[in-house]
């Protein structure tokens, strides 16, 4: 059995009401994580999709021999989007529902809810001067709303947009404190509900991130040439969460989520910015003690936190800079845990693509006319102000951060054909070094401590020169590593910001001798050797990655009576693993530590003394050389000779792959894909894509907040796209030669799409030529 993990990162970008339509795509991911904790856990649960998903995940096990698991372990999103991912997160960890939200949506985002009590208007007379201005917006026959609003919605809509249009002017209509109580108020519904399994792992990491817009700014300072110091105003901040070295379930206190949750989706002009004040505000009338107020303040807010402005500081929409937050995403890959094979996917959620295809289109009709009239008149005063400070902004292409992903994945594309070219010689190297009868002897803890040792200095001198720019390397990689772990200790936001840190580890490595790591004879020098001994924690997490790598091609040829000891094989380098990775995290290092991590520009040398001693690298080592001893005695004589090979031979394939690795921590050892899900993909039931089937649209995406039918239409929508497109993922997985036909596919859309109609129905009452129309178009449903 082919054990897999699928891994989502989750992008969420921002929508305005179709935030609504997004919820429905994340509800189904959450739907999936159920279902393949429950095929986990051997216990099938028939809710709608959940059940599917699991007959599905039962499929690829019973068919092509691959158990998969669906891991969504990192989530990133602006606006609209951060709240949807922040209640899927909390739903993920506690394994509570997300129905909450759904009603959040269906029910509450509503302008007559959403609406400031001081902008409501007394009564039909208020702001009279406004009654031109909702005339023409409302129309008589023929009008803007007849055009563009369905005949069942019409009524609501004038309705809504009468009110809307005669509330204050010059000032936000929505309330900010409105939006934070329902926010508030739909995260205490959700813990109010039955708690199921946790949907990731014991150890796996789940990383949530929120982009908000500093509207004044705080400064940052730039380390120059020439002057050496120099300042910038910084508006961008990322809101981060994380599960690691935490033992509940919750992924942050509610009052933190609300906070996030309300800055990132203070869109301009319609809520009025969020600042803490206005938190405080809603936490006292519920009585809520937030008790780590003070430290959260100081992690996301550290500059205005000292200034003592933290709580006057102006936030705004995250989508006005970051509407696709990507990168961030990007860098949580690192020092995660991978226990069998990872299929790593980046998931968008793109509402609206149309928009771009649009925009491509009368970019080239206007680039067109340019050529043919060379008086093309430029954009005016007004529409290049609204462009600059709205549109460009918010709608800036991915593209650079997809060549980011791309770039990591060739990179680790690279080192598997150098490692496959080599594996020839390298076999050569160590059969010569040991003799082939060796792979014959029982391994215990001794041989595989000695083994290890004599193939990393075979490795060594066989490099000859080469070893010092390897070593060099190595140094490198480590003294940065080090760093990494004294600004996490310190809980320091500048992470890349510390010349000073990196001068003093220098010098204390210049100051024990370490200038130069290789001997003239090839090798390390014996002050190297000992220095790597303390303290290369990525050269053994390296080393037991490859053999988790080698083990999934082994585990692919194995024959099905040796499975178990093979599973025990996996375990085992699994659990190896895990051992050193805790060694990474700042928990495990202890207080002791922290304390002189705090001192370590002016004492380098006992802080390296006591990262050496708290990791205690050599003790780890006997451990693993003992575990690894016993899983080798245990499976078969073949498979032996892979997992020694692979062990025996890393060093050689080290000194040829580093460079391909520098301070990528490529946890994750497959190339990663990227995945979209939007109208425009999902096509299996309705063709036409964003136009087709959205509501939300309408009013420059605000259409979903002014009529329920709307909310409703999209968020069945987003359920049924969603499901769609998981399938498709969950399926690509496979390779081709292994995936299902496609009336197979069409039998689980189909079966999938019916139950969540069916579901949904009592729920979406607005919607009911809707429901019909689609049980007619799924049964005639093609790919």
């Amino acid at each position: 059995m082919r054990q897999k993990e699928l891994r989502l990162a989750l992008i969420c970008y921002g929508g305005v009401s179709l935030a609504i339509y997004m919820h429905g795509i994340t509800k189904e991911i959450w739907k999936l994580a159920q279902a393949s904790r429950d095929f986990h856990d051997g216990a099938r649960v028939d809710q709608c999709s959940r059940g599917i998903y699991y007959d599905i995940l039962e499929w690829l096990e019973q068919e092509t021999g691959t158990r998969l698991r669906i891991l969504p372990d990192i989530i990133s999103g602006a606006s609209a989007g951060g709240i949807n991912g922040i209640f899927l997160s909390q739903a993920i960890l506690s394994g509570q529902s997300l129905d909450p939200l759904t009603d959040l949506w269906l029910d509450t985002a509503d302008v007559d809810r959403l609406l400031d009590p001081d902008a409501r208007p007394l009564s039909r007379f208020s702001k009279f001067w406004a009654e031109p201005i909702a005339w023409m917006a409302l129309g008589r026959k023929g009008g803007a709303v007849e055009q563009t609003v369905s005949k069942e919605a019409r009524e609501e809509v004038k309705m809504k947009l009468s009110r809307f249009v005669r509330a204050r002017w010059f000032a936000p209509p929505f309330g900010g404190k409105v939006f934070s109580g329902l926010i508030w108020d739909a995260l205490a519904a959700v813990r109010a509900t039955e708690r199921g399994p946790r949907l990731l792992p014991p150890g796996q990491p789940l990383d949530l991130f929120v982009t908000v817009t500093d509207f004044v700014g705080h400064p940052e300072k730039l380390q120059l040439h020439s002057p050496p110091d120099a300042l910038e105003m910084e508006h961008r901040i990322t809101i981060g969460f994380s599960t690691r070295g935490k033992r509940d379930d919750a992924i942050a206190d509610p009052a933190a989520l609300t906070f996030a949750g309300r800055a990132t989706a203070s869109f301009p002009g319609a809520f009025p910015p969020f600042t803490v004040r206005e938190l405080d505000g809603l936490l006292a009338e519920h009585g809520y003690v937030w008790e780590g107020r003070s430290a959260f303040l100081k992690r996301i807010l550290p500059s205005q936190f000292l200034a003592g402005t933290a709580e006057d500081t102006v936030l705004i929409d995250g989508s006005v800079l970051a509407n696709a937050p990507f990168a961030q995403a990007i860098e949580a890959l690192k020092n995660r845990p991978a226990k069998r094979e990872v299929d790593r996917r980046f998931v968008y959620i793109d509402p609206r693509p149309d928009l771009d295809v649009a925009k491509s289109d009368r970019a080239m009709q206007r680039l067109q006319a340019v050529q043919e009239a060379e008086n093309e008149a430029l954009p005016g005063f007004f529409s290049t102000i609204f462009g600059a400070i709205s549109n460009i902004p918010r709608e800036q292409p991915i593209r650079d951060n997809l060549n980011a992903i791309a770039g990591r994945s060739n990179r680790i594309t690279q080192m598997r054909l150098i490692t496959e070219n080599l594996r020839g010689e390298v076999e050569q190297h160590v059969e010569s070094l040991f003799g082939r009868t060796f792979f014959l002897d029982r391994p215990t803890a001794a041989r595989v401590a000695a083994w290890r040792r004599k193939s990393r200095d075979k490795a060594a001198k066989l490099s000859g020169f080469s070893y010092s720019a390897y070593g060099h390397l190595k140094l490198a990689t480590v003294i940065e590593d080090i760093a990494h772990t004294v600004r996490r200790a310190k809980s320091d936001p500048n992470a890349h910001n510390h010349p000073g840190l990196r001068d003093a580890l220098w010098a204390e490595i210049r100051r024990i001798g370490l200038d130069n790591v290789g001997q003239k004879s090839g090798g390390p020098t014996k002050l190297a050797a000992e220095f790597f001994r303390q303290h290369d924690l990525g050269f053994r997490v390296r080393r037991l990655r490859f053999m988790a790598r080698q083990l999934a091609e082994d585990l692919d040829r194995a024959n099905l009576a040796d499975s178990e000891a093979m599973e025990g094989m996996h375990d085992v380098i699994y659990d190896c693993l895990s051992l050193y990775l805790e060694r990474e995290t700042i928990d495990y290092l202890g207080d002791d530590f922290i304390v002189l991590a705090e001192q370590a520009e002016i004492r380098p040398g006992a802080m390296l003394t006591a990262l050496a001693k708290a990791r205690d690298l050599t003790a780890a080592d006997a451990i693993v050389d003992a575990r690894l001893a016993a899983a080798l005695a245990m499976i078969p004589k073949a498979e032996k000779r892979s997992m020694l090979l692979a062990f025996l031979g890393f060093p050689f394939y080290d000194i040829a792959t580093l460079p391909l690795l520098q301070g990528e921590g490529l946890d994750e050892f497959d190339p990663i894909k990227v995945d979209r899900i939007s109208p425009e993909d999902a096509r299996t039931i309705r063709k036409g894509g964003v136009a087709a089937t959205l509501k939300g649209i309408e009013f420059n995406n605000f259409g979903a907040f002014f009529s329920r039918s709307y909310r409703e239409n999209d968020y069945l929508w987003g359920r049924l796209h969603g499901a769609d497109r998981m399938i498709d993922i969950m399926l690509s997985t496979l390779p081709i030669a292994k995936r299902p036909g496609e009336e197979t596919i069409l039998g689980f859309k189909k079966t999938i799409f019916h139950q969540i109609v069916d579901e949904e129905e009592p729920r979406l009452t607005k919607v009911a030529p809707l429901i019909a129309s689609l049980r007619d178009e799924i049964d005639n449903a093609t790919l």
